[in-house]
């Protein structure tokens, strides 16, 4: 049990660090000209983007299928300062990768590192390893040899706030596109 209370620790130890860094980074979420082009997808729709694995690129059909959200409770559990994080609670994005091209993975994958949530156009605050725990998503550190026409589902956390009205799961290729699937925030 010992592990598992400071791997909790460690975690909202770095929820309580993302929350600060986000609330003094000054992005206010709004898109810039820097931004990269942005396609839409509707719910449950596929895009095909690359994702460097490595020293590799290797082509991933991606779809998010869903974003479940949690309750204020749930966020207190996951942070070590439950004041800051008051009126957020954990939204999970649940994308499902399918190996297209490229080699066989013999690292831990990359490919949902690029994946942000957004809420009501501001991008929520990243709960590190939060997701890896979630029933029906993947841990990336436990897929081994992914080879292509494997498929794996992988989800990040974000929290964002409780009376948020859309929701949206970005994915980024490197340089690339950013794919947008877009979602109601229904409870």
């Amino acid at each position: 049990m010992l592990y598992r209370k400071t791997t909790s620790r460690g975690v909202a130890t770095v929820a309580v660090l993302a929350l600060a860094l986000t609330a003094c980074s000054g992005h206010d979420g709004k898109k810039d000209a820097s931004d990269r082009k942005r396609v839409a997808r509707g719910t449950g729709e596929s895009a095909t983007g690359e994702a460097k694995e490595g020293d590799v690129f290797v082509t991933y059909d991606l779809t998010a299928q869903k974003v479940e959200l949690g309750t204020e409770a749930q966020t207190a559990k996951m942070v070590s300062e439950p004041k800051l994080a008051k009126g957020l609670v954990p939204a999970i994005a649940y994308v499902k990768y399918t190996h297209r091209s490229g080699p066989t993975l013999t690292e831990r994958p990359r490919a949902s590192q690029p994946t942000t949530i957004w809420a009501d156009g501001r991008r929520g605050t990243l709960i590190v390893g939060a997701a890896d725990r979630t029933p029906g998503c993947e841990a990336p550190s436990s897929i081994k040899g992914w080879k292509r026409g494997e498929t794996h589902v992988m989800c990040e956390t974000y929290l964002v706030p409780k009376d948020a009205k859309k929701l949206e799961v970005h994915w980024s290729e490197q340089g690339g596109q950013t794919f947008i699937w877009k979602f109601p925030a229904t409870r």
